[in-house]
């Protein structure tokens, strides 16, 4: 969400601007949540023989079902509101989001493959939706460099759930079409065309403005520290199932995503 604002804010944004960023996210964890909850809700009985996922509210029975869906509806109706009060675009957008979201809950989920594309999908559509809410330009490096990433954290999270549940003896059912060599291949692929995207997008010359930005080179270390140390992580410790849980556990991984944050920052003020 706050890529368009980070990427664009040599623009000097006024508060207000921020403001909007910070609402649209708000927004977008709102939807998220409210489809996480109809999920859980779905997924009941198989959440209860997960070694995890069974003691989620839901599946263990401390939130009885019917007050978790008339949450889910009202948070729903909240988030959809607000978005259309930012602007058309972004409540398009955030509409768009939580079909493809449903969507997936229901039924592209089961269909391997097609399930990393359409978590990528959600990513780029939040990015999309955090450049729109600000009416700024949205880059296509911006839109590539998502979708990759979005394609190696999905992958690592499958190989992570493969191998936890290959311990338990318990498989859904995407999961019996995956095996560990081919999310593997599928890593090692996604994990070059981020990192080959990233070193285009930092010495490209801007496909809207046409500006270069040589200063954005300072922030490629972190990025690769970032890819090599989450790939240490999935393959060292079997991580990587829960990929927000291991950024904020981790506080390498998070320190090498604050100094590039930081770094970002600076080279684009100076630019």
């Amino acid at each position: 969400m706050f890529a368009g604002y980070i990427f664009t804010i040599q623009q000097h944004h006024s508060p207000q601007v921020l403001l909007r960023v910070i609402a649209a996210f708000a927004v977008f964890c709102a939807v998220s949540g409210a489809i996480y909850i109809a999920n859980d809700i779905a997924d009941i009985e198989r959440d209860r023989k997960h070694p995890k996922k069974r003691t989620r509210p839901i599946a263990s029975g401390v939130v009885p079902v019917p007050a978790a869906a008339g949450f889910a509806l009202a948070l729903g109706i909240v988030a959809l509101t607000v978005g259309y009060m930012l602007g058309i675009r972004f409540g398009a957008l955030v509409t768009l989001y939580a079909v493809l979201t449903l969507g997936y809950s229901a039924v592209l989920k089961h269909i391997v493959i097609l399930d990393l594309l359409v978590i990528a999908a959600g990513f780029v559509i939040r990015a999309a939706a955090g450049a729109v809410v600000i009416n700024v330009q949205i880059s296509p490096w911006l839109l590539v460099c998502t979708t990759l990433l979005a394609l190696f954290l999905g992958l690592a999270k499958r190989r992570g759930e493969l191998f936890q549940l290959e311990a338990s003896g318990e498989f859904r059912q995407t999961l019996t079409q995956y095996n560990g060599v081919m999310l593997d291949q599928m890593l090692s692929i996604s994990a070059a065309a981020c990192l080959m995207g990233y070193f285009l997008y930092t010495f490209s010359p801007s496909p809207i403005t046409g500006e270069t930005h040589p200063q954005m080179m300072a922030t490629v270390p972190f990025v690769i520290y970032g890819i090599f140390r989450y790939l240490f992580l999935i393959y060292n410790r079997n991580a990587g199932e829960s990929p927000e849980r291991l950024l904020i556990e981790d506080k390498p991984l998070l320190i090498s995503v604050v100094l590039f944050v930081v770094t970002a920052v600076i080279a684009l003020k100076l630019q």
